[in-house]
């Protein structure tokens, strides 16, 4: 599944997804939810969604990555592997901004290269909460001790 994630993060950064794409997305969406803002709001949602998408992507790829290391069914939480996903998301995001620097329409940039790491964190963040709160399980019955006298 991280190949095939890694696969649509590439066909994302072609010429189709380019800035034009989401002003026609974030144009529909707006039609659809029957609003209308200013050019200002427009172009600040439309940062907004090409940053989120960037977050999502980019988290949802050190998800893959960190439990593809693991080679296990039932990992346990593991910083080292967290941090690996990370720097192998973080690379393979510098490898796709540079792709896009070539591709028309497109360009690479560093800012994406950051909010790109910033999402695989929180991609781990997310796994290693999902870890505390599965490893914790249903809490035992409390019980109440009784000193006698």
């Amino acid at each position: 599944m991280t190949v095939v994630w890694a696969s649509l993060i590439f066909y994302l950064s072609t010429r189709t997804f380019a800035s034009s794409f989401s002003v026609w997305l974030l144009a529909e969406i707006l039609h659809l939810a029957r609003l209308r803002v200013s050019a200002a709001a427009f172009a600040l949602l439309q940062y907004l969604l090409r940053r989120g998408a960037h977050l999502t992507v980019y988290g949802i790829f050190a998800i893959f990555i960190y439990y593809s290391l693991a080679g296990e069914s039932r990992p346990k939480w593991s910083l080292r592997r967290a941090v690996a996903s990370v720097v192998i998301a973080a690379i393979y995001s510098l490898t796709d901004e540079y792709h896009q620097s070539f591709v028309p329409g497109r360009d690479g940039s560093l800012l994406d290269c950051g909010v790109d790491t910033l999402g695989a964190m929180l991609g781990t963040v997310v796994v290693y909460l999902s870890h505390g709160v599965l490893s914790r399980g249903t809490p035992p019955p409390a019980t109440v001790v009784v000193e006698s006298r």
